[in-house]
């Protein structure tokens, strides 16, 4: 085990110019810090695994068919791997290269972000058709789960705007940017956690409608369910948490690095 950690690290650090001795970091937090890093994936991975073979093996399964129960079971797979996995690892990027050039973190924090957008758009045009195509079409924003879920939807593009504009593409003053830094981070890690609990709303929505909780032969993917639920919240806190820790801040940029994508 100790192998692993020690060949994880070395992988990460050599993605740095800054060695982490330099900056004061003990050698043994940057082995915890990574080895908590690959943990959240680990987690993250078999929670979306157990999502995948709820709904495909046990609900349904996937497609855009007629078939309104496998467009439905489009919606949770996708929100869960935008809304959840991937934006979890979008915010944790400039934790874990914070000596890689900035332009390349910019372009990866940027690229989940967008890959999240259109995982979850995909996913809301999944419920929504489910009840618009019904024969006698459901209603759509009527629950605490919906209202929560598109609320975070909403904040989450608003934000990725917000961020490319001022970060990203065009070219911004330093101070501005450095105004809207801290609203950037502060919404960031609140539309993370809008996004976990619209997930934990919907596994407790789904399970009461579907009668998973009346059926004794369904115990086992009520478990299931729970088990994902508190994976995924699992990955949420080790998230806040990396992404809260000092120590693996960005060292101050210069100024080549403040240069946006149309120069």
């Amino acid at each position: 085990m100790r192998d692993w950690q020690e060949k994880l690290e070395i992988y990460f650090l050599s993605m740095s110019i800054v060695n982490y001795d330099e900056i004061g970091v003990p050698k043994k937090s940057t082995q915890w810090y990574y080895f908590m890093v690959i943990f959240s994936q680990i987690v993250g991975i078999i929670a979306l695994i157990i999502i995948g073979v709820l709904f495909g093996q046990y609900r349904g399964g996937f497609g855009w068919g007629s078939d309104l129960t496998k467009v439905f079971n489009n919606h949770p797979l996708l929100m869960t791997l935008g809304m959840v996995f991937f934006y979890g690892d979008a915010i944790l990027v400039y934790r874990v290269f914070p000596n890689t050039k900035k332009l390349f973190v910019k372009i990866l924090h940027g690229t989940l972000l967008a890959l999240s957008l259109i995982l979850s758009s995909i996913g809301l045009k999944g419920v929504f058709d489910s009840h618009n195509r019904a024969v006698s079409p459901l209603g759509n924003l009527e629950t605490l789960h919906s209202w929560i879920g598109i609320i975070t939807v909403t904040l989450f593009g608003l934000q990725w705007i917000c961020g490319f504009i001022t970060y990203l593409f065009p070219k911004l003053s330093e101070s501005i940017r450095q105004a809207y830094m801290p609203t950037h981070k502060f919404w960031g890690k609140t539309i993370f956690i809008f996004a976990l609990v619209s997930f934990m709303t919907g596994i407790v929505e789904y399970c009461v409608f579907e009668k998973l909780y009346d059926d004794s032969t369904l115990k086992s993917q009520r478990n299931m369910f729970s088990i994902a639920g508190i994976l995924f919240l699992i990955f949420a806190v080790i998230i806040i948490y990396l992404v809260g820790e000092n120590d693996f801040q960005r060292p101050p940029d210069n100024d080549d690095e403040h240069r946006p994508l149309t120069e």
